[in-house]
């Protein structure tokens, strides 16, 4: 899955960080292009758009894609990826539940241009 970025060096600082948290690794990086790898997960590629208007944000609630979702190892505390967050870049956005997440542990955090990440830690 590619993510069209304004601005690479920015997604890098949010996206690297929760992406290595969620045990995806750097697998290389090109010019304007970062790709991220997980054993068993899709890759997940960062790539700064040439097509931007100035001042323009992703925004969730346009038709699209509205945000993505990762199921977090159990291992990982979500608490401590939450509050750890904000210092790269990620805003936690708030939550009072959900019928989809069916009693698993929920986070929503937004990055600094608009992307929303849903992370999940599954019931027992």
């Amino acid at each position: 899955m590619t993510i069209w970025v304004p601005e690479l060096e920015r997604a890098e600082r949010s996206w690297r960080w929760l992406l290595e948290r969620l045990g995806y690794t750097l697998d290389q990086s090109l010019e304007l292009v970062l790709v991220f790898r997980r054993e068993g997960a899709s890759t997940i590629v960062l790539e700064q758009s040439a097509d931007m208007v100035p001042g323009m944000l992703h925004s969730r609630l346009r038709p699209g894609l509205n945000h993505l979702a990762f199921t977090v190892d159990q291992d990982v505390q979500l608490d401590e990826l939450v509050n750890g967050a904000p210092d790269h870049g990620w805003s936690p956005l708030p939550f009072d539940g959900h019928p989809i997440a069916g009693g698993a542990d929920v986070a929503y955090l937004e990055d600094e241009d608009g992307f929303e990440v849903e992370l999940v830690v599954p019931r027992g």
